[in-house]
Parts: structure tokens; sequence; C-alpha cells
């Protein structure tokens, strides 16, 4: 062996290795590695889509991180969407050991309310700012202000003893930010004059031509709406996404209305947001929603969750008239200030065609201006790469067609294709003063959570099987006419691998009464939706069963239409 090839043996390299956020939009977690350190950046979940029924949440598998927990010097999150934060108490918990996180004061705050519902006990939550520098091992991190959909986004400026990496987190350039906070643009000059060995850069809007819109055209927008709403008007968000939160309340405190706010995360996040001084409204004109009963309609805007047509948010429940407290009428306006994550399109589609049932008048981004992207678009994502001019750049946080997307922007600021580094996740990009290159792939994949249970379920085929094995399956036909969604003919139920007693005719005419009661309810709504009127016979046999024998049957509903 030569003395050159003993050499670049021993050497001591640089690993990156993003667990998640490639291929996808969600679930951010990437591993800097570099002999006996261990940083990661971000912890994040991914919301399952129609093809994971009966999963809650979907997590990045961190087995690598547990396996080096003893090297694990500190976690480091750059904003607080969940899609960067979920995955965190899942991580503490399995970790056993008590590491550092760093965040700056928002993000700390939401991660804190995450880690009191699960009893973590105190756990290392380490405040920064934008401007200061932290050591965490070999790392040393400086942390750069920017801007995205959500106050104290950050990005990363990471010394090794290889070099500088950039992580820019979720990030665009907002020339009038609602909060006044601009990106440091000083910062990300330095950073590039000083050298920057990675790139590693928000991909999402790659597909975008041009420049993202500022977040100030969706305050006029919403001003204008509001203004002009004849009665009640609902406001569907992100809940994290506090700078569109502000300008809804700004919007209904100039119109002479009250804010009210519903659904569990917009409750926690808007409380969190004004104790720690990133919202703004004052304690008069923003109230629950059972308080909010007695005021005129023309006097309400309602912040809600749902915008992404989860089936148990506010918004959702708004839209199958069992809300709680708020019911829609005729005249009542409805926003949604969101775009449909990837997955969700259908959901939202059959969210805004309940509302136009109920007699409400739907305003989205199809028809007006009332949401832009967090992320940066082409153009702002070529500045980044002229700015920093990296010696590699790594695609991150994007599906794959993101991720080309963002890598022909880098060919054409003048970038060489062998400078540039799409992975998968799981993938090690080793780098040391001469080169890098991709090496082994990891232990990498995900982790579904479903109810209490984490990572037991593997597919949904298994999670079918051990349903099927524990409780049984019941499988209803209906047949409606598909007009006016009556019933039409018996509702027949075939039962499978159920014990149910003695009493099982009994049984069994009980839950026809009550199926035949939930559609007689819907037909009297006017619900043609099969979605809607599966799920209400679903939940109504669900809780039938349970009551009268403890357990819970997969249950099948095959609605007819004739």
């Amino acid at each position: 062996m030569t003395q050159k090839s003993q050499k670049n043996k021993n050497v001591t390299r640089l690993r990156v290795i993003p667990l998640g956020g490639l291929d996808e939009i969600g679930k951010n977690m990437t591993v800097l590695e570099y002999g006996d350190d261990m940083v990661l950046i971000d912890a994040g979940i991914m919301f399952p889509d129609v093809e994971l029924p009966g999963v809650d949440l979907v997590l990045p598998d961190y087995t690598y991180v547990l396996k080096r927990r003893d090297k694990l010097r500190g976690i480091v999150i750059t904003h607080g969407h969940e899609d960067h934060t979920g995955a965190l108490p899942y991580l503490l918990r399995d970790l056993g050991v008590t590491v550092p996180v760093l965040g700056t004061k928002l993000t700390l705050g939401l991660i804190g309310v995450k880690l009191e519902e699960f009893k973590l006990g105190k756990q290392k939550l380490r405040e920064v700012r934008p401007g200061m520098h932290v050591s965490l091992g070999v790392f040393g991190f400086d942390f750069i202000q920017t801007n995205h959909s959500i106050p104290d986004s950050v990005a990363l400026l990471v010394r090794t003893p290889v070099g500088n990496i950039l992580h820019t987190g979720d990030f665009k350039f907002d020339q009038t930010p609602v909060d006044g906070r601009v990106t440091d643009y000083a910062a990300l000059a330095k950073a590039g004059k000083d050298g920057v060995l990675l790139l590693m850069s928000d991909s999402t809007g790659a597909e975008n031509q041009g420049y993202t819109r500022a977040e100030a055209n969706v305050g006029a927008t919403l001003r204008r709406v509001i203004a002009s709403a004849p009665q009640r008007v609902i406001v569907a968000s992100f809940s994290s996404h506090i700078h569109r939160v502000q300008e809804v309340c700004d919007a209904a405190v100039a119109d002479g209305r009250k804010v009210v706010v519903t659904g569990r995360s917009m409750i926690n996040n808007t409380k969190i947001a004004r104790e720690l001084g990133y919202l703004h409204i004052e304690e008069a004109d923003i109230l629950d929603a059972y308080d909010a009963g007695s005021l005129p309609p023309e006097k309400v805007v309602i912040l809600s969750t749902g915008s992404q047509g989860e089936p148990l948010s506010a918004l959702a429940r708004m839209a199958n008239g069992d809300h709680r407290t708020v019911q829609i009428q005729p005249g009542d306006t409805v926003i949604i200030s969101a775009s449909p994550v990837p997955g969700n399109e259908k959901a939202v589609s059959r969210v805004i065609n309940r509302l136009f049932k109920a007699g409400a008048e739907v305003v989205h981004k199809g028809v007006a201006d009332v949401h832009v992207s967090g992320h940066a678009a082409a153009e702002e994502l070529k500045l980044m790469l002229q700015m920093v001019k990296p010696r590699y750049f790594m695609p991150i946080h994007g599906e794959t067609r993101h991720l080309y997307a963002h890598t022909h922007l880098a060919q054409a600021v003048g970038m060489h294709t062998d400078d540039i580094f799409v992975l998968e996740n799981g993938a090690c990009l080793e780098i040391d003063e001469d080169r890098a290159r991709i090496a082994e792939h990891v232990e990498a994949g995900v982790v579904y959570v479903d109810g209490l249970s984490v990572g037991d379920v593997g597919d949904v085929v298994l999670r079918h099987r051990q349903q099927l094995s524990s409780d049984g399956v019941a499988t209803i036909v209906i047949a409606i006419d598909g007009q006016t969604g009556q019933l039409v003919g018996d509702v027949e139920l075939v039962t499978l691998g159920m014990v149910l007693g003695t009493d099982t005719d009994e049984m069994v005419a009980e839950a026809k009464a009550r199926i035949i009661k939930v559609l007689t309810r819907t037909q009297r709504e006017g619900v043609t939706d099969h979605s809607v009127v599966q799920k209400a016979v679903r939940e109504s046999l669900s809780q039938y069963i349970w009551e009268r024998v403890r357990r819970r049957p997969m249950i099948v509903p095959i609605i007819l239409e004739v």
C-alpha cells in the first residue's frame, strides 16, 4: 500500500446522512457525524395520506441515532413546524439520555408544549438567537436569521473540521415580512466569502418560477374579504403560521370584529405566541368559542384548524355539522388560507363541497390571493446559490421532482454536475478536504404511529391482519339513492371472526337500527358524499360494538348507489 493510500484510509471524514426529508415533504432529519461526535438537525414528522389508513403519524426511522447515542452532542431545530419538530418527543423518549435541544424562543415554546404532553420531564432546552455561536463537540453552529411562514426561523452555518456547511432550513426572501425580521443577507454573503464547503438548501419551491410573493399580499386580501363579508368569517390556516394568524387578527380588529379561536392546536399555538410576544392582539379582542355565542355574526371572525381537510379538524366538523360550538349558517364566509399538501387535495375538496352545501361562501387560493408559500421560488434559490457559492451542493426538503428541479437551478448558475449530490434517505455523503462521495447506505425508513403504538405497524396489510385476528370484521352493505341519499331496501350486516355472545340476533337487529338512524340523519341533511356516509356509519357501529362486547372489529361500509 502506498503512503498516499494509507493516508486516505486513515483520514476522518465528515458524514452527512439524511434520515428523512428527501423524496417527500415531511419528517426532516439530518445527521452530521465526524469521528466521535454527532449532531442532529431537525426531528420532524409526516402526516399520512389516504394510502395509510389507521396511521396517525409517520416518523423517520432514527435507529442509526439510537445506536450511536453516546456520540450525540445535541439536536438543533431550525424552526417550529411539525415536519421539523414533531418526532422530537419520540426521539427523546427512545434515547433514554438527556441531550441539549437548541432552538429559537418560539421554536422552543412550541416544543415545550409537546414535551409536556409526553410527560418527558425536564429536558435541556437551550434558547439561541440569530447571530449567536454555539459549540457541540467538534461542530460549531452560527445561527442566521431567515424568513419563513413561522417566526424565528434560522439557517445554520455549521463549522466542521473539514469546512463549513450551510443548512438553509425552510426559507424565502421576503422584503416586507409581517414581523419586520428580514433575512440576514450580510451573514449569508459573509459565509460565502469565508467559504462554504456544502450547501444544503430547501427545494420545495424549486419548480416555481420567479420569486415567492410577499406575505403582506395576503394581509391585504384578508382585510378586503373580511370587511365585505355580511356575516361570520371563518379562516382555516396552519396553526403554526403565526404571521397569517396575526394578519387575520389585524383584519378582524380593523373591521370591529372579535377573534374566536377553535381547534386544539390553534388554541395552543396562539396562546404560546401571545405569551412569548409573537402574536399581538388585545385580550378583549380574542375569545374562546364557548364565549362567542352571544355576538352578532357580523362581529365575529373564527380562527380554525382544518386547512388540509383533516377528518377530525375543527373545519371538517363544521362542514359535517358536528362541531360543538360552531354551525355553518347560510351567508357565512369561509377562507381556506393554505395550499393543500400533496396527497390532501381530495380531502380539501370534499370539505369545500360540504361547506358550499351548508350555505357558506368559500374563498380559497384558487379564487383569491389568500395564501402565499413560505418557500423560496427558483430565482430566490439561485440567489442563495450565488451568495453562498458552495463547493458542493445537496438539495434537501422536497419530493424527487423538487430535488432535481433544484439541481437544474444549481447547474444554471454554473455548478458542475459532479459537485451536486441528490441523495435519498439513508444515503451517506462523506466529505474530506479533498473530495465528496456517496458512501454506504445506513438504516433508514419510516416508523408508523398508530394511537399509542409506535413502530408496531409494519404496513397496512399487517395492521389489517392483526385487527382481523383479534376483533374480526363487520361488513355493512347499504343501497342509497344517488340523488337524495335516502336508504333503498334493507341494511345487510355480515360479521366474520366476531364473538357477539348469546344474543346475536338481538345485537344484529340493534346494530341495524343504529345504522338506519344514522342514514336517516345523513339523508335529512342532504349528504350524498359516500365518504361522509361511510364515516358516520363506521363510527356509529364501532361505538355500539364497543359498548356491547368491548371489541374494535374492522368495519367495512359498502355503499351501493342506485
